[in-house]
């Protein structure tokens, strides 16, 4: 026969022989699959019941050894096949093998339906079980939860024994009965036993004292008194009033009802590892306490707490009371209606049960006075609603769940449900719709996983249908599933349905969380703030916070931290935000559109406001003329950081999506006007992607418009996002386009702006020429209107076009001037560009302590400003100033790390720029191979974009190289081929070479 032993260290015999287990981890595993009694334990749940929250990436390999180890020492020993595998894991077949835990919950059964001496008998082969600690050994691992619902189960069986020796008006276990007091010195139905064991004894001194041990006790450890079954003991003792003999009159071991109503707990529940052993050791407890488990719907609170209150039943063999109270249902339970059910559990005939709530709840709480009962709560509305059912008794333990958080039960224990990991969520469709579905279609099942959204009650609907619908194609349903528009159709089955677990939430809010939750699920954000909440509603941001924290208390919304501002930031379930946007466009189809143009409204006027704040040194945008900022965002503009482009990096994914929402419903003119003021802050960020997608859709709402200014705008905006690609041919003609429309629209300032912006794409590939042309038509208009920002921009560009043309008074008279223009006008990134330029004028005419001093300059303004892009520019020009200057080795490590900055932001120019100055300052040491490397890669790089000057230039630099090799006919070629170029396009570097 093959018995497992939990009652003290873990062993399995077989016929009378120990089988050899191997360590603690073999311990761990064999003992959890035991535990689950035949049913199935997941691979990953045994991992991390082994290894907790830290296993080894081998985790699953070892499981697999240990899993082989034991099965072999099983069937060394005659026990073949026990541990089976079973997909997700594996399962321990119990077929005719004894179970010491479950030998003991049998006794302790059977003797509560026996007279009192055969009881006496089981109860005493019951704790002979016993070899010690349950689970010996294994209690710092995660299954001390179990270890400790087995010891609780022993210490009922001896409660239970001594109650009947009690009334069998036997004293011969007072030794065994003091050394339970000792272990267990809080738990007060033994030190009420030990009491009336010593009075019987004629002890009544020690009686009296094991009182007021025991009450230091509770007030020391736990801070409280001792409760009315202990303390009636106590004052029977003093009055010599405690009956000696009679068993039933015995003051502790009466038999009452035993109520198990919990309903089943479902055979395909998987993971929630962390939470059910939390839950677990918290109710195995001695002094258990009130346990509330919250959150959204569908997110399996009741599951969880079925599920946890089997696993802890034994713990309590006073009975468990279950009680659904309908908190989201129109008509929810009354405490009165729940107190009368429990009562009549508890064996209260219904003619006897008192007519008012509050002599029911005093009914109540004296029937569990001294007893261990576990109350199940599921579905709980309030606080109101579940106080008057809290029993009065110390070792009661109640188990709620609610999608309130039901934050006013002072003292009670918080579970805050997530949604289940991406693993945990496979593992429940695997579960549900079997193995053999989902096998060869990962693909598809990890869609349906995600449009899921990881919600238990959605995925188990999606188990369900793939279950019941043999044929249903996984593929089928994923692509059903990702359709917005259908998911919600798609997740009912049976009685289950998405949408009517959310509902049940939706109706018990105010008008305000109704409105504010349609609207942004219809608006769609990833996540959003309290401002945008504030501008949708029409209201201040304190009550927009206040709203939302409505919806946070419903489960309805999730607060997702702060943004740089400090600002409150939001998100909804995507299975939420398609309900909400179902509701508001059934409830509010008209609103939905001035809603998400206030929204919009509101963040072109925050972005306006930081221009007005901190001028940009590119170009100035100007609001539409019906365009209205809200009251306080001079306020909220005053609030954001100083490094704006972080506080956008956070905000702009949330801004793509509403400009394609805007857009999808017909707001086209505050979508292109939206992009106007967004190109206007600077962008310091790689996010080009991004601002690639809100473009795009603003060049379509542009055409949609039929206004030409418009298109222009949008145009340049697109022109000047290809330029910071390196995109250069596609910007000129983007900027070209534009300067056709803003021509025949008389537009002075559009053409200003679209004629600088080809002067600029002309200078990089070295267009310098031409580049000088469109950039002096560009200061012309730009002085006539006084734009002192584009003025500063043009002057700088051209100064920079006359310095590579080797033109040096007219390069300083521009920079001088572009200088002042960026004085006047307040940008202080303007000041910084037009030093750095200086910086370059000054290396180029030798004049390198000026050179550093200007660069040095820029570079302090750049970190002021968190443009750690362009600061690491300003460093690459003074670190050569440096080398020029001959203090090389003070540059390389600065130049390191301007290189990993340009890196970081997947700038191509600043890194061929920088790898090409690397290169030159090995070649002057006369490191060849690392110059090979660092002008090589410069150079594949300039390929990569249309530059022919830059590759001129390092082509030369490769010449150097060549000819410090000895290779004259390679090196002469090169320097042939970067002379043609310098020629072609007029560069300084033709004339200084000849």
């Amino acid at each position: 026969m093959l018995e497992f032993r939990l009652l003290g260290p873990v062993e399995a015999v077989v016929a009378g022989t120990p089988v050899p287990l191997g360590g603690l981890k073999p311990q761990v595993l064999l003992a959890a699959l035991v535990l689950e009694r035949g049913k199935v334990v997941s691979t990953s749940r045994l991992v991390e019941l082994v290894w907790g929250e830290d296993p080894p990436t081998s985790a699953r390999s070892l499981i697999q050894t240990y899993v082989s180890k034991l099965r072999k020492a099983l069937a060394d020993h005659g026990a073949p096949d026990v541990i089976v595998s079973r997909s997700p894991g594996y399962l321990v077949r119990l077929d005719g093998a004894q179970v010491d835990a479950d030998a003991l919950a049998l006794l302790l059964s059977q003797a509560k339906q026996e007279s009192q001496a055969h009881a006496a008998r089981l109860l005493s082969e019951a704790v002979a079980l016993s070899r010690g600690p349950a689970l010996s050994g294994l209690q710092d691992t995660l299954l001390r939860g179990e270890a400790r619902r087995l010891d609780e189960l022993l210490v009922a069986v001896q409660e239970e024994r001594f109650a009947t020796e009690l009334g069998l008006g036997r004293v011969e276990h007072l030794a065994e009965l003091t050394g339970a007091v000792t272990r267990h010195p809080a738990n007060e139905r033994l030190r009420g036993q030990l009491m009336v064991t010593l009075y019987r004894l004629g002890r009544q001194a020690d009686a009296l004292a094991c009182y007021r041990e025991g009450r230091d006790a509770l007030v020391d450890e736990l801070g409280v008194e001792p409760g009315s079954e202990i303390v009636a003991i106590h004052s029977a003792i003093l009055r010599g009033t405690l009956e000696l003999v009679p068993a039933e009159v015995a003051p502790i071991g009466q038999t009452a009802v035993v109520p198990a109503q919990l309903p089943a707990s479902p055979a395909d529940f998987t993971g929630r590892v962390r939470e059910l052993a939390a839950l677990a050791a918290g109710l195995a407890d001695e002094q258990p306490a009130v346990h509330v488990v919250a959150g959204q719907g569908g997110c399996g609170k009741s599951v969880l707490t079925v599920r946890a209150a089997h696993e802890a039943s034994a713990w309590y063999p006073d009975g468990q009371l279950y009680a659904e109270l309908r908190g989201t249902s129109d008509v929810p339970a009354t405490p009165g209606e729940i107190l009368g059910r429990f009562l009549s559990a508890l064996g209260i005939d219904t003619p006897a049960l008192p007519e008012s709530t509050q002599e029911r709840q005093e009914l109540y709480r004296t029937l569990l006075s001294g007893r261990r009962v576990l109350v199940v709560l599921d579905d709980a509305a309030s606080e109101e609603q579940v106080r008057p059912l809290l029993p009065g008794a110390a070792r009661c333990a109640v188990l709620i769940s609610s999608r309130d958080r039901l934050a006013g039960l002072a003292g009670a224990l918080f579970t805050e449900l997530d949604l289940v990991t991406p693993e945990e969520a496979h593992d429940l469709l695997a579960r549900i719709a079997g193995d053999a579905r989902l096998a060869g279609e990962e693909s598809s099942a990890r869609r349906i996983v995600d449009a899921c959204g990881r919600l238990p009650l959605a995925l188990r609907i999606a188990g369900a249908r793939l279950a019941s619908q043999r044929r249903l194609p996984l593929q089928v349903l994923a692509d059903r599933l990702t359709d917005e528009r259908r998911r919600l159709n798609e997740l009912a089955a049976g009685d289950l349905a998405v949408r009517s677990s959310i509902s049940l939430s939706y109706r018990s809010l105010d008008t305000s969380a109704r409105t504010a939750l349609g609207r942004m699920g219809h608006l769609g954000l990833p996540d959003f703030s309290t401002w945008v909440v504030s501008w949708m509603l029409q209201t201040s941001e304190a009550e927009a916070e206040k709203v939302l924290e409505v919806l946070v208390d419903a489960q309805l919304a999730t607060l997702s931290g702060a943004d740089a501002a400090g600002v409150l930031r939001y998100r909804l379930h995507d299975l939420v935000r398609l309900y909400a946007r179902e509701r508001a466009e059934a409830d509010e189809p008209l609103e939905l559109t001035g809603s998400t143009a206030r929204v919009l409204s509101g963040w072109i006027a925050l972005l306006g406001a930081t221009t007005r704040d901190n001028p940009p040194a590119e170009s100035t945008w100007h609001p539409a003329l019906d365009h209205r900022d809200p009251a306080d965002i001079a306020e909220l503009a005053a609030r954001l950081p100083a490094d704006l482009d972080t506080w956008l990096q956070g905000e702009e994914p949330s801004l793509a999506v509403a400009v394609e929402r805007a857009a999808a419903i017909g707001l086209h003119r505050q979508v292109c006007d939206f992009v106007s003021a967004h190109n206007a802050i600077e962008q310091v960020t790689n996010r080009k992607e991004l601002r690639d997608r809100i473009i795009a859709v603003a060049m379509t709402s542009a055409k949609h418009t039929g206004d030409p200014a418009l298109e222009a705008d949008v145009l340049a905006v697109l022109a000047a996002l290809r330029y910071a690609q390196d995109r250069f041919a596609d910007s000129r003609r983007l900027y070209g386009e534009a300067l056709s429309l803003c021509r025949n629209q008389h537009d002075v300032r559009g053409q200003a702006a679209a004629l600088a912006g080809m002067g600029v794409a002309c200078r990089e590939p070295g267009h310098l020429t031409e580049a000088v042309h469109f950039l002096s038509q560009a200061a012309t208009l730009s002085q006539a209107l006084d734009d002192q920002v584009r003025i500063g921009q043009v002057l700088r560009i051209r100064g920079s076009v006359h310095l590579e043309l080797g033109d040096f008074p007219a390069a300083w008279s521009d920079l001088e001037e572009s200088l002042a223009a960026y004085h006047r006008a307040g940008s202080r990134r303007g000041v910084a560009l037009s030093l750095r330029t200086m910086g370059l004028y000054h290396r180029a005419r030798g004049e390198y302590d000026e050179s550093m001093a200007a660069c040095a300059d820029a570079a302090v303004i750049f970190a002021e400003l968190g443009d750690d892009l362009m600061h690491s520019y300003a460093v690459r020009a003074h670190a050569k100033a440096q080398m020029r200057a001959g203090f090389a080795a003070e540059a390389l490590p600065r130049l390191e790390s301007a290189l990993a900055t340009a890196r970081a932001h997947e700038d191509r120019w600043g890194q061929a720029a920088t790898l090409r100055v690397l290169g030159q300052l090995h070649l002057g040491g006369g490191r060849l191979d690392l110059a090979q490397d660092c002008l090589d890669a410069a150079m594949s790089l300039w390929e990569s974009m249309e530059t022919p000057l830059w590759q001129a230039r390092t082509e030369h630099d490769l010449a150097l190289l060549h000819r410090a090799r000895g290779d004259v006919v390679a090196a002469d070629a090169a320097f042939a081929r970067a002379r043609e170029v310098f020629h072609a396009r007029g560069a300084r570097e033709h004339r200084e070479l000849v």
